[in-house]
């Protein structure tokens, strides 16, 4: 599990660095600029003899960085040229010293550059710190960096990359690899951001305590999935957990299906579909292992409530009056259990409809809304929402304490103590019909294999069921491409995923 942090905490902790462990900033640079040029070098496209490099240099911080990339290059025998974006004026005082240290190096300088006689072009301009727009001479410069045929690098952020939400101002340098310092910055997660990184490596250089902030944003890595419980040798169905799907209306029975499908494959022992008469015969087609039951008495409700560990309510329920009341009875109830719930698709456009719901909401709730359900929840039109996703996220979740989970190309997980995960699995290819209930799945499923759990990290589970689902999608991609992937291929590859934890 890795920490991200925004550009404002970035700078917290450089200067923390430098003030209280008192490590010089000169140091900082080296190490910066040590660790990027042996990416660079490792990760040539051509023989180290053929390459000629350019590094683009502004003249802050990142800058400086960029001079001591272009001299440690020219020092190991690599033609490079350095490219003074602004002139060599108003530096700062480490980036004039790079640069008078680059001088007596005898680092090449250049003052126009012919962009086609690089092989490999290093973008140093800007650094996390940028908030304006990019344009004028500077706009000018990265146009040409991102037409020019080359292996392109970027220095801690690319250059017109917004550090904390990923936009692009105005212009972004769009880079090959990125070498970011310390810590993941935010607008390397989020989109176009993350697509103009490119390749994301995290170079150590010294700069540590962001895991001590009381809000940390994390995101999960391979070996994180080793957090979920083992399988008891000695257990049976009852045991791995039992999960109701309420969900399905009329013509509308995928979702249920898809939903129930992944619990199964993602190991939950049992699951029951409660649905109405129309979805019976379908659902026990297309999938035998489940029970179905379509009785919506307060008997059966009740009987169904008392037999599940955890409930998926919404998938494919639609508005009407019957699945108003099937969705406010079980979420009702569940709260009053204090069973676990993953509410979903209708089930979070019924909560929007009536808000008195939150009441049922607790820590033990998991919402899933993709940005147009988050925009009915909190009638906000979804252009405000996806810049903030963080903060909405935040603000939902300690709101009503539930675990919101957001769902965008990079999913945003927040619980009610401010703890937020971002996603970075899976890709274009699960943006396919179905995919949310797998997901709805996947989430109940590992509530499954906590239930013994005395101390619930509600947040946790909903971040280790984001990153597995991403991951099952991202094996399907590799199989079979990401143009034509559908939601079965994402449940076909989960048993395959969860094998290899084991392993």
């Amino acid at each position: 599990m890795k920490d991200i942090i925004t550009a404002s905490r970035m700078k917290e902790l450089d200067a923390a660095a430098i003030k209280e462990m008192g490590m010089p900033s000169l140091v900082l640079m080296e190490r910066a600029a040590l660790k990027t040029s042996e990416e660079i070098i490792n990760g040539f496209p051509l023989n180290k003899e053929k390459e000629h490099v350019l590094v683009v240099c502004g003249r802050g911080n990142n800058g400086g960085d960029g001079i001591a990339i272009a001299r440690l290059l020219h020092l190991q025998g690599i033609r490079t040229d350095c490219y003074l974006a602004m002139g060599a004026e108003a530096m700062t005082k480490e980036t004039r010293q790079q640069y008078e240290t680059a001088v007596n190096y005898q680092v090449p300088m250049v003052h126009n550059p012919e962009w086609d006689e690089y092989t490999t072009i290093v973008d140093a301009i800007f650094g996390v710190g940028l908030s304006r727009t990019v344009e004028g001479r500077c706009g000018e410069i990265i146009r040409c960096m991102n037409q020019a045929d080359a292996w392109k690098v970027a220095v801690d952020i690319p250059s017109g990359v917004d550090s904390d939400t990923g936009r692009e101002l105005g212009i972004a340098f769009r880079a090959d690899l990125t070498v970011t310092f310390a810590y993941r910055k935010q607008g390397l997660c989020f989109y176009p951001g993350r697509m103009f990184a490119g390749r994301v490596v995290i170079g150590d250089i010294g700069i540590y305590g962001a895991e001590q902030a009381d809000d940390r944003t994390c995101y999960l890595e391979w070996g994180d999935l080793r957090l979920l419980p083992e399988r008891v040798p000695f257990g049976n169905k009852g045991t791995f957990g039992k999960v109701l799907v309420v969900a399905g209306t009329e013509g509308m029975c995928g979702a249920a299906f898809f939903s129930a499908a992944a619990a199964l494959a993602c190991g939950a022992g049992m699951v029951k579909i409660q649905t109405v008469e129309e979805n019976r015969i379908p659902l026990l087609t297309l999938l035998p292992e489940t029970m179905v039951t379509c009785e919506f008495t307060e008997e059966s409700n009740r009987k169904c409530l008392d037999w599940c560990d955890v409930l998926i309510i919404g998938p494919g329920l639609g508005l009407s009056g019957k699945s108003r009341a099937r969705a406010e009875w079980f979420l009702h109830n569940a709260a009053k259990t204090q069973k676990p719930v993953i509410l979903d698709a209708d089930g979070l456009n019924l909560l929007a409809m009536y808000p008195e719901w939150k009441s049922y909401l607790s820590e033990r709730v998991t919402i899933t809304p993709h940005l147009g359900e988050m925009g009915r929840l909190l009638r906000e039109d979804i252009s405000r929402i996806q810049p903030r996703m963080i903060e909405k996220s935040r603000e939902f979740a300690r709101e009503t304490d539930a675990v919101c989970v957001l769902k965008d190309a990079c999913t945003v997980i927040a619980d009610k103590n401010g703890r937020t995960y971002l996603n970075l699995t899976g890709n274009p290819g699960m943006a396919t019909a179905g995919s949310g209930d797998v997901l709805c799945g996947v989430l109940a499923a590992i509530h499954c294999m906590y239930l013994k759990e005395e101390k619930p990290d509600y947040g946790l589970r909903a971040a280790l069921g984001v990153y597995l689902h991403g991951k099952s999608g991202d094996l399907a991609a590799k199989e079979i491409g990401q143009r034509g992937m559908t939601a079965r291929d994402i449940i076909r590859m989960m048993p395959g995923m969860l094998q290899r934890i084991e392993k």
